[in-house]
């Protein structure tokens, strides 16, 4: 799988079906997002991404996401 990056268009599910976003930052060291510790490095990166929809973030780890066409 390509690198995500900022700005990449992405989809992820969520328990109301699939949603697409961006990715707003890119992160490779553990960090708190909304109340939640998340696990992140340079081998396995986690990404903020905005939600097209209702502009809600949410963390996601890279494996979760699929990129999209611009």
């Amino acid at each position: 799988m390509a690198a995500l990056k900022k700005g990449d268009r992405v989809s992820w599910n969520t328990s109301q079906g699939r949603t697409h976003g961006t990715i707003v930052e890119r992160k490779t060291k553990d960090f708190t997002f909304d109340g939640q510790d998340f696990t992140a490095s340079s081998d396995e990166p986690a990404y903020i991404v905005e939600s097209e929809k209702t502009g809600a973030k949410a963390a996601h780890k890279g494996s979760a996401l699929s990129k999209l066409s611009s």
